[in-house]
């Protein structure tokens, strides 16, 4: 896999609407790597990544998220990144950003509203605050971006409103009934960069791989006593079903590094005889 070469970026796929939190991150991406491509936005995650393999093509990127700092792991992106395997997508990027929510709509009081808009993880985000501050009969409606709610707002109907960023609602015209909302202060989000490159080495690298084992005791801590034996820190793990039969899963792990350092290679090396899949993700680094 060739090394990282923006310039030949044509087209960045990323979660829309314009105004969501991924719309966002896009633009932190375009200007760390100062990219000349044209942006596309899509309703899911599922979509895009059916694009990255329709298309699979290098000019082609994407921007997706992957972990919230209260919400945990996005498990739609999760269960995507190893189907990329054949078209071999790495990410290639990251980047956090901080969330705060605000209550947006055109009521004049909160004792108006009815009904709250907003994509699953932004209103889980806000529990606490909607608990305590609306009847339990208030309705809470999941939509596929916060700036989707946002949008869905009109004048007309005060009793709905939406969770969403204040730039968002300056966006699309929308009132800011209250603003930090979040039950949390430090809520973020991190963005990966998808791409048919490999980031160079850096000295501050992460790498992300996803494997399946034989289902039988010690298979998974054969694969953490090899990355311990070789000093690899690793930073995240989970698992999530394989699909394919009861019992046996696929496992994700992050750990520090590139897949270029030597105790990288081989640890891999003696990894790969006791797995029955395995796929780097990517080797990258934050940026912003």
């Amino acid at each position: 896999m060739e090394l990282l070469d923006t310039s030949r970026i044509r087209k960045l796929l990323f979660l829309g609407p314009r105004g969501s939190y991924s719309d966002f991150a896009k633009n932190m991406f375009i200007d760390a790597f100062k990219l000349n491509c044209v942006s596309t936005n899509l309703k899911s995650i599922s979509s895009i990544i059916k694009a990255l393999k329709d298309e699979n093509n290098e000019d082609i990127v994407a921007v997706i998220p992957i972990e919230n700092s209260i919400e945990g792991i996005v498990r739609e992106t999760l269960d995507n990144l190893s189907s990329l395997k054949k078209e071999g997508y790495k990410i290639i990027a990251e980047t956090t950003m901080g969330v705060e929510h605000a209550l947006l709509g055109f009521a004049k009081h909160k004792s108006e509203i009815k009904v709250v808009r907003s994509h699953p993880q932004a209103l889980a985000q806000c529990k606490h605050f909607l608990q305590a501050n609306f009847p339990d009969s208030l309705i809470e409606e999941a939509t596929l971006s916060t700036s989707a709610a946002v949008r869905s707002l009109v004048a007309e109907e005060p009793e709905a409103a939406a969770i969403g960023s204040v730039e968002c609602a300056e966006m699309y015209g929308v009132p800011v009934i209250e603003n930090n909302i979040n039950d949390e202060i430090n809520n973020q989000t991190r963005f990966i960069l998808l791409g048919k490159f490999m980031s160079p080495q850096t000295g501050y690298d992460k790498t992300s791989i996803t494997f399946s084992t034989e289902n039988k005791a010690g298979a998974l801590n054969k694969i953490l006593t090899i990355l311990e034996e070789h000093g690899i820190n690793m930073s995240y793990i989970d698992s999530r079903p394989s699909k394919k039969e009861l019992g046996e899963y696929v496992f994700y792990i992050d750990f520090e590094g590139h897949i270029l350092d030597e105790k990288i290679k081989k640890a891999f090396e003696e990894i790969k005889p006791l797995v029955k899949m395995f796929y780097v993700i990517g080797s990258y680094h934050p940026i912003g």
